[in-house]
Formats: structure tokens, C-alpha cells, sequence
């Protein structure tokens, strides 16, 4: 059957939801249909974005590599790597989530990438390098992680991480309207090369995919896109996408000032990248008001 895998990468594992997908941003260099495989549970299921399943840490390792059409006749090429402090704001996070920095000592993430709220110094975050390998990577351990309140899976997928120090490194700023909800958004992550590798990548990967209209993305997803709370960005042809492993990183775009500003949060999906199928990202800024206060708390 097909079912929603959030792909948070830890040695805690979530179960799967047999609905809702997960995702990360990643590049299939195959010119055929996604396999399928066993994860996290016995049960075989199409590979996607995002596993809704409640109450624990999902397998999360993304990337952005270009994904192949069903019927296309060569690789698509879609991902490319980001320079050093292209996007300094990016964090990765050691459960195999991304993160972006919402204040230098808050990492604003997905909720499918943490297990609760309460205290919690297990998690490392990795900031100021494009190369998790390099020389001079920032490293800070977690303090706390705030889940959104009433988050069940479906919807509310957002999360803070508190840190035991400040980072020095550009903060994102969040939406906090849906003025900017459309046009070509940009999607940054670590993560797998080829769907189910499990391996990620140690370089930061770089892509572009277009607003989907919460009309057109329905099309797809039906009454699982919780409109309002989710938008959708992707290719009708498909080929670029977030997939296992990006979940929690930020979608993002500049304003009108051209600063980059946060619009979504890499969520879920079914598949990767296939024709047809939107990637689907936390509305950023129906939720605003609501992460700034809980960030108040921490």
C-alpha cells in the first residue's frame, strides 16, 4: 500500500502512517519509477516524502539530486551545490533533519523530526559549512525542542529546537502572510543521492521548484492536503523535488527587499519527484504568531 514516511534520520525510528508520505529533497538519476522497500517496519510501501505517524522520530535522510520522469529517456539534472554561505541560515540536524536558524540560538525545524516537547541534549547541530566534512563546521547541542501544539501527523508541522549556545550565523526570517506564497521557491538540503540509499550527503544541495496552487495539488492528494496549513511547490513533469532526508529544512524565497525569506517547511510527499505529484511544505505563516510565541517560551 502506499503510506506517508517522514524522513528524519535517527537511530529512533517513527512508524509509518498508512496515509500521509514524507519527504526530503533529492534527485533520482534513473529514468524509472520509484522502487519500493521495506523501512522502518516490515510492511513494503512506496518510497515518499513524509511518514505521518505519531509519537516518534522518523527516518529522514534527504537530498537534492534531480529525479527522472517515468518516461524520460535520460537523467534529469536538477540539483546542484550550494556555495559556502550561499544560504549561511541552513543547520543540519543529527537525527538526519534539516533545520534553518530562526534566531541564533533556535532552529526552527519539522515536528516529525523530534519526539516531543521537554528537554532534550541529544541533538547536534551542524552550521557554517556547506561540507558537513570541512574544517570550521559550527557544532551546538540541543537544550530543549518544542513541538507544535496539537501536532497528530496531519497538519502542524512545525518544530523548535533551543540551543545550548548561540550560533553566529544569519537567522531566516518567516513569512507572516501569504503574500509571497508563489512564484519559484528555493529548496536547500542534505540527504540521499537515489531514493532508499540511506547514505545522505555530505555537501549541501541546491534547487528551485515552482508554487502549486492548493486546487491543482488536491488533485493529487485529495483530502489528505490540509489546505492552509500546507502549501505544495513541484514540476507537473516532476523530476525535482525534496525527498527522504530533507525533512524540516526551509523552502524559501527573497522579498521584496531581496532577502531570502522562509515560506514552508519541508514536510511530506508521495514518491519523489514523480509527474503528477507536488511536494507538500508546512504554510510557514499560518503558523507565525504561533512559533514566535513558542519561541518565546524557550
Amino acid at each position: 500500500m502506499r503510506g506517508e514516511f517522514r524522513r528524519t534520520g535517527s537511530s529512533r525510528r517513527r512508524e509509518i502512517h498508512p496515509c500521509r508520505p514524507q519527504r526530503g529533497i533529492f534527485i533520482l538519476l534513473r529514468a524509472q519509477p520509484p522502487t519500493r522497500g521495506t523501512l522502518l517496519t516490515s510492511r513494503t510501501l512506496t518510497f515518499v516524502k513524509r511518514s505521518a505517524a505519531i509519537g516518534a522520530v522518523a527516518l529522514a535522510t534527504a537530498s537534492l539530486q534531480p529525479v527522472a520522469a517515468h518516461a524520460a529517456p535520460a537523467p534529469i539534472v536538477g540539483g546542484t551545490p550550494a556555495a559556502q554561505n550561499e544560504f549561511p541560515f541552513m543547520v543540519h540536524l543529527s537525527m538526519g533533519c534539516g533545520g534553518a536558524l530562526y534566531k541564533k540560538d533556535i532552529v526552527l525545524t519539522a515536528a516529525h523530526c523530534v519526539e516531543f516537547t521537554g528537554n532534550d541534549t541529544s541533538i547536534t547541530a551542524t552550521a557554517g559549512v556547506v561540507d558537513l566534512n570541512a574544517p570550521g563546521a559550527i557544532k551546538v547541542k540541543s537544550k530543549k525542542v518544542l513541538t507544535a501544539p496539537g501536532y497528530n501527523g496531519k497538519g502542524k508541522d512545525w518544530a523548535l529546537i533551543k540551543l545550548a549556545r548561540p550560533i553566529d550565523r544569519p537567522t531566516l526570517k518567516i513569512a507572516t502572510n501569504t503574500r509571497y506564497n508563489k512564484g519559484t521557491f528555493t529548496i536547500a538540503g542534505w540527504g540521499d543521492t537515489k531514493e532508499n540509499a540511506g547514505t545522505g550527503s555530505d555537501k549541501l544541495l541546491k534547487a528551485k521548484v515552482p508554487f502549486i496552487s492548493d486546487t491543482k495539488c488536491k488533485q493529487h492528494y485529495g483530502s489528505r492536503l490540509v489546505a492552509g496549513q500546507e502549501i505544495c511547490a513541484g514540476y507537473p513533469r516532476g523530476g525535482i523535488d525534496t525527498c527522504q532526508g530533507d525533512s524540516g529544512g526551509p523552502m524559501f524565497r527573497k522579498d521584496d527587499s531581496g532577502a531570502w525569506l522562509q515560506v514552508g517547511i519541508v514536510s511530506w510527499g508521495d514518491g519523489c519527484a514523480r509527474p503528477g505529484v507536488p511536494g507538500v511544505y508546512t504554510e510557514v505563516s499560518t503558523f507565525a504568531s504561533a512559533i514566535s510565541r513558542a519561541a518565546a517560551t524557550l
